[in-house]
C-alpha cells in the first residue's frame, strides 16, 4: 500500500519533493495557500549540486534554455553609469544558471504528474495532530484527512513550522534589512533589455530588474527590528512611505509610487531560519521553512532543491522515516551552515553603512569588470 504524504507549499522545495516522492511510489498531495503558483520576484540561481539534481530530473536543458544572461550597471543619483559588468563572466559563477523565478516554477510544476499528484490551491493547514501511526490534518476549507507523513515546504513564514515546532521568532535570525518589490513595467530605464540597474546610498539600495518583457522594482533598507505583520500589506506600504518618502534621488520616487499602489507588493525582512532539528515525529521541514539562508547568499533555491533530494534519498536508503529523518538532519546540516555563513559578505556589499563602504563596493566591481 502506498504511503500517503502531504506537502505544504508548491515552490522549489515542495515541487521537487513532490516529483521525487511520486516517482518512488508515494501517494502525494500538495497544498498551496496561493490560488496558483507564485511566479513573481527577481531572477534566482540554480547552482552547484542543484544542477546535478535537475539533470537527474531531466529538466536541465529546459532550465538552460530559459537562462537569464544579463548585464548589470551601478549608477549614481543622476542615472549616470559608474560601472558595468556581467556577473556571468565571474569565475565563481561559471556553470551556474540564473533564471526567472516563474520560469523555474513552471518547469518544475510541468514534470509533476497531475493525474497522480493532487494539488490543493487556495487552501492551507489549519490544524495538525500527530498520532503513533498517522498525522491528522484539518485544512482551512474544513476538510480533514490522515497522512503517513507531512512535509513543510512553505517558506520562511512556514505554517507547518509554526503549528509543529512553535513561533517563528524562536528560529528566525534578523539581519537588520527589509526589502520590497513589485512589477514596474512603466518605469523607463534608458538601458538595453535584460539589464539590471542598481543605485546605492548609505543604508539603502534600489534596483530595477529588466528581464523578458517585464521590469521589477526592488527597494531595500537597513533598519532596527520593526514591529510588523508580514500579512498586513497596508502596514508594509506605510513603512516604505516613511523610509523612502523624502528620498528624491535616482528613480526612487517613481519606484516608491509603484510599490505603494501595487496589488502584488511583496515585503519582508532579511532573515535566516536556524533550527536544532528539522524534523519532529512524522513531520519534516525543507527549504526556507527549515533553513532559509536569505537572498544575500544567492543559494536559497539550491538549498531547497538539494534538500528535497537529500530527504528523499534518506527515505529510500533507510526504509523507515525515523532513521531517514535522523540522516537528513545530520548529513545535510554542515552544508546548510556553510551557506548561511555567507550572508554577511553579500550584505556588506549591497547595503554599505558608511561612505567609505559605499565607494569600496563600487571600486570592487570596477576592478572585477577590468579582470
Amino acid at each position: 500500500m502506498k504511503k500517503n504524504v502531504l506537502i505544504s507549499g508548491a515552490s522549489f522545495a515542495g515541487l521537487t519533493l513532490a516529483y521525487w516522492l511520486n516517482k518512488f511510489g508515494y501517494q502525494v498531495t500538495v497544498v498551496e495557500l496561493g490560488k496558483g503558483l507564485r511566479k513573481g520576484g527577481s531572477p534566482i540561481d540554480v547552482r552547484g549540486e542543484a544542477l546535478n539534481v535537475v539533470k537527474e530530473m531531466g529538466i536541465y536543458e529546459k532550465i538552460k534554455a530559459k537562462e537569464f544572461v544579463h548585464d548589470t550597471e551601478i549608477v549614481n543619483a543622476k542615472n549616470e553609469t559608474l560601472v558595468s559588468f556581467s556577473i556571468n563572466d565571474f569565475d565563481e559563477y561559471h556553470g551556474d544558471i540564473e533564471i526567472n523565478r516563474g520560469d523555474l516554477v513552471d518547469i518544475l510544476y510541468e514534470i509533476v504528474p497531475k493525474g497522480e499528484v493532487e494539488f490543493l490551491f487556495g487552501n492551507s493547514i489549519e490544524t495538525l495532530t500527530q498520532h503513533e501511526d498517522h498525522v491528522d490534518v484539518t485544512f482551512e476549507n474544513g476538510v480533514r484527512k490522515n497522512f503517513d507523513l507531512v512535509f513543510g515546504a512553505d517558506g520562511t513564514h512556514s505554517i507547518v513550522r509554526k503549528v509543529v515546532f512553535g513561533d517563528e521568532e524562536n528560529f528566525s535570525k534578523f539581519f537588520g534589512v527589509y526589502f520590497a518589490f513589485a512589477e514596474a513595467n512603466h518605469i523607463p530605464t534608458g538601458r538595453a533589455k535584460d539589464t539590471g540597474i542598481i543605485y546605492r546610498e548609505i543604508g539603502k539600495q534600489a534596483v530595477l530588474y529588466q528581464f523578458q518583457h517585464s521590469v521589477n522594482a526592488l527597494l531595500m533598507f537597513l533598519s532596527p527590528k520593526l514591529n510588523w505583520d508580514y500579512r498586513d500589506h497596508e502596514q508594509h506600504k506605510q513603512i516604505l512611505k516613511e523610509t523612502f518618502g523624502d528620498d528624491t534621488n535616482w528613480k526612487i520616487p517613481e519606484m516608491l509610487d509603484t510599490l505603494l499602489y501595487s496589488d502584488n507588493l511583496f515585503f519582508d525582512e532579511v532573515c535566516q531560519i536556524h533550527m536544532p532539528t528539522w524534523t519532529k515525529g512524522r513531520v519534516a521541514l525543507i527549504g526556507d521553512a527549515a533553513y532559509a539562508p536569505s537572498f544575500f547568499t544567492g543559494m536559497g533555491t539550491t538549498l531547497a532543491i538539494v534538500g528535497a533530494k537529500k530527504l528523499v534519498d534518506a527515505l529510500l536508503s533507510k526504509g523507515d522515516y525515523e532513521a531517514a529523518f535522523v540522516e537528513y538532519n545530520e548529513t545535510y546540516r554542515p552544508f546548510v551552515k556553510s551557506i548561511q555563513a555567507r550572508v554577511t559578505r553579500g550584505l556588506k556589499a549591497q547595503l554599505p553603512e558608511t561612505e567609505e563602504e559605499l565607494q569600496a563596493s563600487i571600486e570592487f566591481f570596477k576592478q572585477r569588470a577590468k579582470d
